[in-house]
């Protein structure tokens, strides 16, 4: 639960797990059979480096469970995407978990295999695919973080960030690469009505940003360090650093109404077409989705569970209700920013010349 969670180790973990990853290959019906293993392609944030994290546990106790092992390759939502449209004549990947928009990129391009796990009928409508492409597995918020220590109060407004005072202290993950910068990207567009209210404002805002970073987890070390003053980040991930990381602080943007708000960026998981174990990743779905994994989300993780029926109890349950008061949970159009994340993202690159 307060674990450090690990920052992007992508590369390292490939390494690792060559040997495993180089046999599984080919498809489903000539591996599933007796095959004791899964590959997760994940988003970094449910992971912890001291082993005491919610895919941790949620792991452990599945292999545990079912003797099937658990290979795990951790990256930005939009570089595991990616990697699945590269590997997809030879797919090594069984399960993907992403943030949105990705998971609905991975679904539009054909990477996912329908499948309806056991317990999705209670997660709510909007926290899953129509088709059964993908399921969330632990719900979670766009946030800022600032620190606490060097900054008196957290900034209100977006135009609060353009003080001279944040120069070269700031930075928000790339949008089109990390799913929490891409959601920076929405966000903006939700706060100043539509794509030229939020590149011009974003254009502003490139003289204090640091630059672009591929991975949001790797923000909030700097922050609590001082290196920044405030990053983007995600409830999830900010609230189960909290202890720690003490410096950093949790806060939401507000449009010029002054009202702060965010929407949900769940952590979302599909099985993965043609990948080489598609009969365990369905187990390990379902496994996810159990009652007891998803009271997790909250102990663990520090997340919100994705079923409706699961209410969380305890300290971090009473803490995140308490980060969430008075902040306006808004629905973004996931159908059009899925058709045009492009477009999004180039003029966004064109207004900020990243």
């Amino acid at each position: 639960m307060n674990a450090r969670l690990r920052p992007l180790t992508a590369a390292l973990t490939v390494l690792a797990l060559g040997g495993s990853l180089a046999a599984c290959s080919g498809s489903s019906a000539q591996s599933d059979g007796d095959a004791k293993e899964i590959t997760v392609y994940s988003a970094d944030g449910l992971k912890a480096e001291d082993g005491k994290g919610f895919y941790d546990q949620a792991f452990k106790d599945f292999t545990a469970a079912t003797g099937i092992k658990v290979n795990y390759v951790e990256g930005g939502s939009g570089e595991m995407v990616q990697r699945l449209l590269r590997e997809k004549s030879n797919t090594k990947a069984d399960l993907v978990v992403t943030l949105p928009p990705f998971i609905q990129s991975a679904a539009s391009q054909g990477l996912l295999e329908n499948y309806r796990p056991a317990g999705s009928d209670k997660v709510a409508d909007g926290d899953k695919d129509p088709a059964g492409a993908w399921t969330s597995v632990v719900k979670n918020y766009l946030c800022f973080i600032y620190n606490s220590k060097e900054v008196d109060a957290p900034p209100k407004t977006w135009d609060d960030l353009l003080d001279g005072k944040y120069r070269n202290k700031l930075q928000y993950s790339t949008p089109g690469v990390a799913g929490d910068g891409t959601a920076v990207l929405i966000k903006a567009m939700h706060d100043f009505g539509g794509i030229q209210g939020a590149t011009d404002f974003l254009g502003r805002l490139q003289k204090n940003n640091v630059g672009p970073s591929s991975s949001t987890g790797q923000l909030a070390p700097k922050v609590d360090k001082g290196e920044l003053l405030v990053a983007n980040g995600d409830v999830q991930m900010n609230f189960a650093n909290r202890s720690a990381m003490p410096n950093q602080a949790i806060w939401f943007p507000a449009a010029k109404d002054g009202r702060p708000s965010t929407f949900s960026l769940p952590y979302a998981a599909g099985v993965v077409k043609n990948g080489p174990h598609q009969e365990n990743a369905k187990k390990l779905l379902d496994h996810l989705l159990t009652q007891e994994v998803q009271q997790q989300a909250t102990t663990l993780a520090g997340g919100f569970p994705a079923r409706t029926d699961v209410t969380p109890t305890g300290e971090n349950a009473a803490g995140l209700s308490r980060l969430l008061d008075g902040v306006e949970i808004f629905t973004p159009d996931w159908n059009d920013i899925d058709a045009n994340l492009k477009s999004y993202v180039g003029a966004w690159k064109q207004a900020t010349g990243s």
